[in-house]
């Protein structure tokens, strides 16, 4: 065996070659004219990002990375480079200085400002201490879930996770009017058979999307047990749908979800969300307040057992507050991200006649 000396940190020499991984995939990326090439770069690079998060122990943060930067914006970019060419023009190099130079001033900036941060796992840093210390010790007696983060994200700041769903809503709707919803795409003529060149892909895709649903499902109820959540959660599910687009055709695939009932799934996460805050308003309780979601009466009926431990002190309001309103983010952002890649998609029909016109 090989022995490694004594000063060798194993994590640092991890940080250094993916911050290298990352350096080399960026210049690729600047270099390459190739959209689909770049396309394909950037979720690398995403890829990459999410390990080196998983490194530095975010591993909430590094899921959404992986979902959201390598999956779904992946799929959605691609949609998109059908609706143009599929290589970049060759700039100018010389209208290119004043914004490198831009880029290497903010770069360097935040460089200097990074070498002012406290060290990662400084007990005394302002990460770990105040606000973030008191999150993780009143967590249990206030909560009385697992992973902090979920209990942050979606009880003590549930509010500001309100607003984000709603903003993802608007700017699904957004998008959508800007790109269509995507139903030019149902009356186009259906596809010339291929044949069986294909069984094997079609296959395949028929085992993979319920396991990519079935998975969607497990981060959506263990969000508070461990990394997840409605938004990753939400993703995945978008995800399984738009592999069923890409495999089968669009036009089967809004069949089985037709935009209008997106876009409606869409509306009915922010209302629920929304709707346990009324709920808890009604019982006398704060906004959101999800203490307030039962009467008193009614949790003492919920048997001990529901979560598998009869003797710890379950907190149901909390529980079934968290999981309801993780539940409307779920519907919310799956919706969006279907509804944003049908008004992608749909307008390749455009395209298509344009070109058999020309």
């Amino acid at each position: 065996m090989i022995a490694l000396p004594p000063s060798f940190d194993a994590n640092l020499a991890i940080d250094i070659g993916l911050l290298l991984m990352l350096l080399a995939i960026a210049g690729a990326i600047v270099r390459t004219r190739s959209l689909l090439a770049a396309i394909i770069l950037f979720s690398i690079y995403s890829l990459v990002s999410a390990v080196w998060l998983v490194v530095m122990d975010a591993a909430d943060v590094a899921f959404t990375e992986a979902v959201v930067g390598a999956g779904v914006s992946t799929i959605v970019l691609l949609g998109a480079i059908l609706l143009t060419r599929g290589e970049a023009e060759k700039p100018d190099w010389r209208r290119l200085i004043a914004p490198a130079l831009v880029c290497m001033l903010v770069g360097g900036l935040l460089v200097y400002a990074a070498m002012g941060l406290p060290a990662l796992g400084d007990a005394a840093s302002p990460a770990n201490a105040y606000v973030g210390r008191a999150y993780l010790q009143q967590t249990p007696n206030d909560i009385g879930i697992p992973n902090v983060v979920t209990a942050v994200l979606s009880s003590y700041r549930g509010f500001d996770t309100l607003g984000e769903t709603t903003v993802i809503f608007a700017a699904g709707v957004g998008v959508a009017l800007m790109l269509g919803f995507g139903p030019r795409a149902s009356l186009a003529p259906p596809p010339a058979s291929v044949g069986d060149q294909h069984v094997v892909l079609r296959v395949a895709a028929k085992l993979l999307i319920p396991l990519i649903a079935l998975y969607a499902l497990y981060v959506q109820f263990h969000g508070d047990l461990g990394a997840g959540g409605g938004f990753q959660a939400g993703v995945i599910m978008a995800a399984a749908i738009i592999l069923h687009a890409l495999v089968f055709g669009l036009r089967e695939t809004m069949a089985a979800v037709p935009p209008k009932v997106a876009r409606s799934v869409a509306a009915l996460g922010v209302l629920l969300f929304a709707g346990v805050g009324v709920v808890c308003l009604m019982n006398g309780g704060g906004f959101l307040d999800y203490d307030y979601l039962f009467a008193p009466s009614v949790e003492k009926q919920i048997p001990g057992w529901l979560l598998g431990d009869p003797d710890h002190a379950h907190h149901w309001g909390q529980h079934f507050g968290i999981l309801t309103i993780e539940f409307g983010v779920l519907l919310t952002v799956s919706a969006v991200m279907v509804t944003i890649f049908y008004g992608f998609a749909g307008r390749t029909v455009d395209v298509a006649r344009d070109e058999a016109r020309r």
